[in-house]
């Protein structure tokens, strides 16, 4: 018996992220027993898709690092600053796709550089296709959710602080989870 895989069908053109219905959110171990968790104001995403769908579609992305929400402004000004994203310096998070790789029906992998700080290294999003839609005022949708982890200290975060016996206040590890919704352009 032999077992097909189906490339997720996703209509060819400029797609752009509409905000309002997309989010970005992060989560990192805190005080070694909990996560804090906080968001991200989208900046503006554009999907570029070919005739292969999304076996050959492209993602450019930006994020507004001053927009971090954790729900507790001291919090909030100490991820701004230096020790964290050094806003005032770099404003803006960046991620541009290279590659899609490992398609398996809804789901695939999208690789691509990440630039936090000024600095920028290749993740990889493991990423669901929600489905494409046209919705009551006509315009044509589609949703996707990723995931990924990185190392903060990977691009520069190093803020170090401990308690207790050898405890980080913050760990290494930051996963992302994001939530995108799309809108194609009118031919």
């Amino acid at each position: 018996m032999t077992t097909s895989v189906t490339t997720p069908t996703l209509s060819a053109g400029t797609w752009a992220a509409d905000a309002v219905h997309s989010d970005v959110s992060f989560k990192v171990r805190h005080m070694a027993v909990g996560k804090a968790k906080g968001t991200f104001a989208l900046k503006s995403a554009t999907l570029v898709v070919g005739a292969n769908g999304i076996a050959d579609a492209s993602v450019t992305a930006e994020i507004d690092a001053a927009s971090v929400d954790t729900k507790q402004e001291q919090r909030d000004a100490h991820v701004r600053s230096a020790d964290f994203l050094d806003v005032e310096n770099h404003p803006t998070l960046t991620f541009v796709s290279k590659a899609v790789k490992d398609i398996d029906g809804e789901e695939f992998v999208l690789v691509g550089d990440l630039t936090i700080r000024g600095t920028s290294n290749e993740v990889e999003l493991a990423t669901e296709f929600l489905g494409e839609t046209v919705d009551a005022y006509g315009h044509t949708r589609a949703g996707f959710s990723a995931k990924t982890s990185i190392s903060r200290k990977a691009y520069g975060v190093s803020f170090e602080a401990a308690f207790g016996a050898g405890n980080a206040v913050v760990a290494d590890k930051v996963e992302i989870d994001l939530e995108l919704e799309f809108v194609r352009n009118a031919d």
